[in-house]
């Protein structure tokens, strides 16, 4: 198995860090949709990040999709995903906050790295900012003054996505996003980036 793309896209290190506490072997392509993009072309021509090519060759995107696929290859107990229903049901609302967070944020970073200063749309980056700040504030009240992981005493997916979301949003929009404002998610994060399965597995 082999994932491709760069560990600075929130949706390539949640990948990463999943397949490692699955315990599943693969190998990193650390390629770049602009710095690499025929490299990239020629493994999947739409040129996704992450792209994933399966042991018999076929070719995954979309990192939710990808998750989907790999929780099919693994016995239970080292599945991400709770199967209980209400557990499951909070899983995928939290999944969900942090897919949200990052989509908010990766259009903030583009749209100050890509577009110069005089053509953005402020009122359209003053709502995407809203939008990433009331995502992370609910992940912030779901992290409380917790020690522990979100849902048990080991990381699920949930973990996974809500710790690589919040560590994008520092690393890229850290302008946008004040630190400050939510303590609990810091904590958290620090405290998941200790784990050998994320601290392995640094944004680059």
């Amino acid at each position: 198995m082999i994932l491709i793309g760069m560990l600075d896209s929130p949706y390539v290190r949640r990948v990463a860090i999943s397949l490692k506490l699955m315990g599943l072997p693969f190998e990193h392509r650390s390629l770049s949709v602009f710095r690499t993009y025929d490299e990239f072309r020629a493994i999947n021509p739409v040129v996704k990040s992450p792209s994933f090519v399966c042991d018999d060759g076929t070719v995954l995107m979309d990192s939710t999709l990808i998750l989907d696929y790999l929780e099919h290859c693994v016995a239970g107990a080292r599945r991400l995903m709770p199967e209980d229903g209400e557990a499951r049901r909070e899983a995928l609302r939290l999944i969900g906050l942090a897919m949200a967070a990052n989509e908010k944020c990766v259009q903030l970073y583009y749209e100050k790295a890509m577009r110069p200063e005089d053509k953005r749309h402020m009122p359209w980056l003053e709502r995407v900012t809203q939008q990433a700040h009331e995502a992370f504030t609910l992940l912030e009240k779901a992290c409380g003054d917790r020690a522990s992981w979100l849902q048990g005493d080991r990381p699920n997916a949930a973990d996974v996505a809500v710790a690589v979301a919040w560590r994008f949003s520092q690393i890229y929009t850290a302008a946008e996003i004040d630190a400050a404002k939510f303590p609990a998610l810091v904590a958290y994060t620090a405290r998941a980036g200790t784990h050998p399965a994320f601290a392995s597995t640094p944004i680059e």
